[in-house]
């Protein structure tokens, strides 16, 4: 139901050579075991068909000669097979330079279209990489089940909603790491060479300790799917379940809100800068434009204070209102310089230290994918982002909580919370986990009385 896209306390694990030992399991192609030919496939398979996903997989079917799209899986029929359309269609090779041959590397009949709660099990077995591109609600339960069955992943951010989910993926990971598993983690700033360089020089000392961080995701907002809009569109009513599913990004146990599901990768960055997870946070926000029954319960507006063990901060700020100020960016503050922006480390008295134009880096999105896959290809176990993606989806939940109660929140009582979302066992019957009242409209947090914990 997204509009099609073209374009993902520890720092980034640098690639190393390790060769890693057989971890096949099942259809898994052996990890020590090299892909060298078109014909020795890295077979593929999409969970989650929406845009993001569909754009991940052509991203991967990109990365290598060897990746295949064998298998998807989706819970709604539509949007497995417009996904499959725009992965085949004129304008999207057209647009992406490639040429008819490129159909060749999508190979997904019906017998492996796999539509309903249960389809991410069933495509386990076909493959060898799985991408994880459902809204974030789902993630926790579908790397659990990835890493048990010994596949590589490429999962989007976040990974969870919740502190349970958390726990989760934090287990998954380590499982993943004894089985030299390879996983990435779509917070593609990791990916970006301009970014690289920057926090590497910043790790380097070029401004000295770091004091202050700002960070910023301020725009004017994302897409939303009307109830009535959507509706027409499948020509019958649709229950409560499936409405918060098809207009997910307004629903906190499915996003997270919009500080959880897009600010965490200007979050990522400072605990990247700061090589270190915040300990406590406290903060504001609310719905100030973002209001009415299509908008469900999460805010449009966040400001959070993090604090770091050493003392320094970072502030935060995500707003989705149109008209205003827009800034997505990072800014650094230390005892002897400041990084006003990535690609710029100036001195104290304002002169440039470094900068560096990104205008000609390969794009991240692509580069995350092109490294994922190369590993892959080598037989080799380079990459385990889970962990980072759990950190920051983490520090942004503890920011949500903060602006939720209108309390100090310490990290450690956040990570212990035992508050779940979502229900644990989906199915259409399920009841959705927040209900409109009478006037249609759900209600928001309200700090000093909401629960967050």
């Amino acid at each position: 139901m997204q509009p099609f896209d073209h374009s993902s306390r520890r720092t980034f694990l640098k690639t190393s050579a390790l060769a890693a030992g057989a971890v096949a399991t099942g259809s898994l192609t052996a990890l020590g075991h090299a892909h060298a030919s078109v014909d020795d496939a890295i077979r593929i398979g999409l969970v989650g068909c929406g845009g993001r996903g569909t754009g991940a997989a052509l991203q991967a079917l990109k990365a290598h000669p060897t990746v295949r799209l064998v298998a998807m899986a989706d819970v709604f029929a539509d949007r497995l097979q417009g996904s499959l359309a725009n992965l085949t269609h004129d304008d999207t090779l057209e647009s992406e330079g490639l040429d008819a041959s490129f159909r060749s590397k999508i190979d997904v009949p019906e017998e492996r279209q796999f539509v309903g709660w249960e389809g991410y099990l069933q495509l386990l077995d076909l493959v060898d990489v799985v991408i994880l591109t459902t809204p974030p609600g789902f993630r926790p339960l579908h790397f659990e089940a990835a890493v048990r069955a010994g596949k590589h992943v490429f999962m989007e951010k976040p990974v969870a909603v919740d502190a349970p989910g958390i726990r989760r993926v934090l287990a998954a990971a380590e499982e993943a790491k004894a089985k030299r598993l390879n996983v990435v983690v779509g917070l593609q700033r990791h990916y970006q060479q301009i970014y690289r360089e920057w926090i590497e020089r910043l790790h380097d000392g070029a401004i000295g300790d770091l004091i202050l961080s700002r960070v910023y995701w301020n725009s004017a907002g994302v897409w939303v799917h009307p109830r009535a809009d959507l509706e027409a569109a499948a020509g019958r009513s649709l229950s409560e379940l499936e409405y918060q599913m098809r207009n997910w990004y307004y629903f906190n146990w499915i996003c997270g809100d919009h500080i959880v599901e897009q600010h965490i990768h200007n979050i990522d960055v400072s605990n990247w800068a700061k090589n270190a997870l915040p300990i406590r946070a406290q903060g504001q926000g609310g719905r100030e434009v973002r209001v009415g029954p299509d908008f469900g319960e999460i805010y449009d507006h966040h400001i959070v204070e993090y604090e770091y063990a050493d003392g320094s901060r970072m502030l935060s700020q995500c707003r989705h209102m149109p008209g205003c100020m827009n800034r997505v960016s990072e800014a650094f503050h230390g005892t002897r310089g400041s990084a006003p922006r990535p690609g710029e480390i100036l001195a104290p008295d304002g002169s440039t230290i470094w900068s560096r134009d990104a205008r000609n880096d390969a794009n991240p999105y692509q580069v995350e994918h092109d490294e994922l896959f190369a590993a892959i290809a080598q037989g080799e176990y380079r990459f385990a982002d889970a962990q980072r993606g759990a950190d920051a989806t983490m520090t942004a939940i503890l920011g949500r909580m903060a602006t939720y109660s209108g309390k100090v929140i310490t990290w450690d009582e956040a990570m212990a919370s035992e508050l779940t979302l979502g229900p644990s066992d989906p199915r259409w019957e399920t009841p959705a986990p927040i209900a409109p009242g009478e006037d249609g409209m759900y209600a928001a947090p309200i700090p000093g009385v909401s629960v967050v914990l």
